[in-house]
């Protein structure tokens, strides 16, 4: 079957475009396009899914585009496998059951909750962390049957959505009800990653909340808190004209340019009513400050430090945003005692006193009608056009592209 590879001699490029890194790191990504074996289920208790639908995620694109900044001594790599189909983002049909396989059945459309966590492995007993649901914090990410790999795309036996068939545990795939388009389904994930942010750091009442960044993660964090918080008032940083739109169509209140970062900490301290206090050494910071809650989508050393200089005393500086390690002027955090927290994907999750994983309440909500992510999703590619696909994501001021998706359909 055709797949696009990642970890493999990189298909011949043209000369990239001189001023855009993006396509640089494209031109000489180690990925192909190419056929490979037709995967088997990794155990009696997995499925095979057709794709319909997969988007392609943050940390996907960086790992093309070869932008992950300083990775030298991060602590992940053992919990990774080449080479990869990469495409945790799925929307797809079961297509064959392995004979302990429960709860589906063939040709019902599914959407993939991706964690290789010690179900999907066969982990007999599960570990602490999935006894009680936080699947992104399983023990076992390097162990079990299947080779090492946090999440589908991550490890080389569970390959992603990247291709025309992918395997699953019955576990990680939840039913689509009928009224909701694969086109609303494909954003479950991100949607789970932001609500996993909100619901383990909500906003207090009445809060002023920051969201850092506009793309998935950010579009679904101000979808969320408008949602769920409906009294919080929302500022955004978005980069490009159509994340300016879409976080305006969602309810935010200020939308402002992330260019200038002086001029972020003194919009930003202006709308929360608080005070810029100079500083005779680079950005200054607010004290008082007014905002309660930084949902960071990007995680990179300046949005950080722009947080945490925004933030009220013993505010909320949460990271959702992958990016690898830069240091930052940190003074802010220990001299307002902010609290800094990391927020690293889903599990199950608790909304208004229910508690199950967070693709089933997006689900919920959607059908419900609380939550509408029309235009978060742009653009829709082939797989043989996977480098039109990277091209728009690499070109977002001009293309307009938020989510960009491989369709199989």
């Amino acid at each position: 079957m055709k797949a696009l590879v990642y970890g493999v001699e990189p298909e011949p490029a043209g000369a990239p475009e001189a001023d855009n890194p993006l396509l640089q790191g494209l031109a000489t990504s180690p990925i192909r396009l190419m056929e490979i074996d037709r995967p088997r289920p990794l155990g009696p208790d997995w499925v095979l899914a057709q794709t319909r639908l997969t988007g392609i995620c943050g940390s996907d694109a960086k790992q093309v585009f070869m932008d992950f900044g300083n990775v030298e001594g991060t602590t992940l790599g053992s919990w990774f496998s080449m080479p990869q189909v990469l495409g945790h983002e799925v929307v797809a049909e079961v297509a064959e059951l392995g004979p302990e396989a429960r709860g589906l059945r063939v040709g019902q459309r599914v959407v993939l909750n991706p964690w290789l966590s010690c179900g999907p492995r066969g982990i007999d007993p599960i570990c602490p962390s999935c006894c009680v649901g936080d699947l992104s914090l399983c023990e076992h990410f390097a162990e079990g049957r299947v080779s090492p790999g946090i999440h589908t795309g991550t490890s080389r036996d569970a390959s992603g959505g990247w291709a025309e068939i992918l395997p699953a545990h019955d576990s990680m795939l939840f039913p689509i009800p009928d009224e909701i388009p694969d086109e609303v389904a494909v954003l479950a994930d991100p949607f789970a990653v932001s609500l996993h942010s909100v619901t383990r750091n909500p906003p207090p009442p009445r809060a002023k909340v920051l969201i850092y960044g506009h793309g998935a993660l950010g579009t679904c964090a101000n979808a969320i808190v408008h949602a769920l918080h409906p009294d919080a008032d929302v500022a955004v940083v978005a980069r490009f004209p159509a994340q300016v739109e879409l976080a305006k169509k969602l309810g935010a209140s200020l939308v402002i340019d992330p260019g200038d970062r002086l001029a972020v900490i003194e919009q930003v301290t202006a709308w929360a009513g608080g005070k810029v206090v100079p500083s005779m050494f680079g950005l200054p910071m607010a004290h008082p400050g007014g905002v309660d809650v930084v949902y960071d989508t990007i995680g990179k050393s300046e949005t950080l430090e722009v947080g945490a200089r925004v933030l009220k005393a013993r505010g909320t500086l949460v990271q959702s945003g992958v990016h690898g390690a830069d240091r930052w002027e940190s003074s802010p955090l220990y001299f307002k005692e902010l609290r800094l927290t990391g927020s690293n994907a889903f599990g199950v999750e608790e909304v208004e006193g229910v508690r199950k994983h967070g693709i089933a309440h997006y689900l919920d909500l959607v059908r419900a009608g609380r939550v509408d992510l029309t235009g978060m999703l742009t653009h829709t590619y082939r797989l043989a056009e996977w480098r039109d696909a990277f091209r728009v994501l690499a070109t977002q001021e001009d293309s307009g592209a938020i989510k960009v998706a491989f369709d199989f359909r």
